[in-house]
Order: structure tokens, then C-alpha cells, then sequence
């Protein structure tokens, strides 16, 4: 018993110190708090990310945002009336396209070189159909007649010889003065290609097409006219009363 006694004395630093170094080795330090904070705050956005990427997944793919859609241009006009025995016909004139011949009618207008001219002229196909033009203006009067226009073709107007549009009328490019035609129906046949200069659209009618099938359906003469234009001279003529500028707002 005595030796046994003095064993556990001389145990008792060791023991002690274990007791002292045991807490001290399982105490985490700051950096270790800290280093425990970052891996657990790591998991959660893993965790928070693998979330995201199933709800994903799940979800239906957003609809197909539509393109934005482009307003079509939209050209400078000047509006004109021509009033005529049977009715007014408003034609807007395409100043900003086709601004040579535009500008030149328009001198024809603002002068009132058209008063008191007519329409001569009703062309349609054989086969009796609506499809044609009528023709009017001042029919070479050298009182009325200005310097001839240059050519200004529909292949670099852009526009094209459809139902409504006013053309220039011209027995060769660079020779038109102050005759027209209105087209009614499509007689593309009359643009530009690469093999012919076409002829010269300027404008086209707003309002008044009835006014213009009135007239393309107005009597004609069978004998009076020359050439091709036998059988389709207007008998008796559409007088154009006047040609004016139309007021705008």
C-alpha cells in the first residue's frame, strides 16, 4: 500500500498535464472557426445552385421574344385634285421618289397649264375587262406645253405601274410634256427592265378611282384617232376643269 502510494505520486504531474494538454489540443482555434464558416457557407451555395439547376430544368422555356417591327417608310407627297367633268380625282405626287417628274407636273398645276384640257384617251384590253388607262393633258398645245422632262425611270423610283398610279406619256424617253395617263388595274408592262426605259410614274391616286372607271368605261369614237390609238379616243372628251394643289393640314 505504501509503495502503490508512492507510484500515484509520482504519476500525478504526468497525469495533470495530460488533463491540461487533452483540452487545450480539442479547443478549435479562430482560423479554424473561421476556415468552418467558409466550407458551410461554400455547401449551402452548392447546395442553393444544385436548387436553381433542377427548378431549371422543370420549368418551360420562355416563349420566343418577337423581333421589333420596323415601320414601313413612308415618302413625301403633295396632294393634287383635278376636277373634272365627271368627278375629282386626288393623286398624290411623289415628290421624294420620283422628284424630277413630280416637280415638273406640279409646274404644270401651280401655272394651271391643265384648265380646260380633257381626257381623250380610254385604252383596255380586247377581252372587254377592267385593266387599262385613260390619257388627258394638253396634247402638244405650244401654248400650254412646257420644255420636255428627263426620263426619270421606275427602276430608280421604285415605283411600279399599278392600280392608281399617274405616268408620264411619252413617244421616247426624254420627250413627255405635259400628257398622262392613270392606270387602272396592273400593267407592270410598263416599268423599266433591263431592255426598255419604261415609262415615268410619278404619283398615284388616292381618292377618286371610281371617277377613273367611269371614264375608262366613258363612250369612244370607232373611227376617230391614228395608228394604235384608233377606236380609243373618248367621244366626247372628259373636260378637266381644273388642277390644283389639294389643302392639307
Amino acid at each position: 500500500m505504501h509503495g502503490m502510494m508512492k507510484l500515484f505520486r509520482a504519476l500525478l504531474p504526468l497525469l495533470l498535464l495530460g488533463w491540461h494538454l487533452a483540452p487545450a489540443q480539442a479547443r478549435p482555434t479562430p482560423e479554424d472557426e473561421i476556415q468552418a464558416q467558409i466550407d458551410a457557407e461554400l455547401e449551402a451555395m452548392r447546395q442553393q445552385q444544385a436548387r436553381n439547376a433542377g427548378a431549371a430544368a422543370e420549368a418551360p422555356p420562355p416563349p420566343p421574344v418577337p423581333a421589333p417591327q420596323v415601320p414601313a417608310r413612308v415618302y413625301r407627297t403633295v396632294p393634287i385634285v383635278l376636277t373634272t367633268s365627271m368627278g375629282a380625282i386626288t393623286i398624290a405626287l411623289e415628290v421624294e421618289r420620283a422628284p424630277v417628274t413630280a416637280a415638273y407636273f406640279l409646274r404644270y398645276v401651280d401655272e394651271k397649264r391643265l384648265d380646260g384640257t380633257v381626257f381623250y384617251r380610254s385604252f383596255t384590253f380586247e377581252d372587254g375587262g377592267s385593266v387599262g388607262f385613260i390619257q388627258g393633258g394638253t396634247q402638244n398645245d405650244p401654248k400650254r406645253i412646257l420644255p420636255p422632262v428627263p426620263h426619270e425611270p421606275t427602276s430608280q423610283t421604285g415605283l411600279s405601274h399599278v392600280d392608281g398610279v399617274i405616268s408620264i406619256a411619252q413617244a421616247a424617253p426624254g420627250t413627255g410634256t405635259g400628257d398622262f395617263f392613270i392606270i387602272a388595274g396592273d400593267m407592270r408592262g410598263f416599268d423599266a427592265t433591263a431592255d426598255q426605259p419604261g415609262f415615268a410614274a410619278f404619283g398615284r391616286v388616292t381618292q377618286g378611282m371610281d371617277v377613273v372607271r367611269a371614264i375608262l368605261a366613258a363612250p369612244r369614237s370607232p373611227t376617230r384617232g391614228e395608228g394604235v390609238m384608233k377606236g380609243q379616243m373618248l367621244e366626247p372628251p372628259v373636260r378637266i376643269l381644273t388642277a390644283r394643289r389639294a389643302p392639307t393640314n
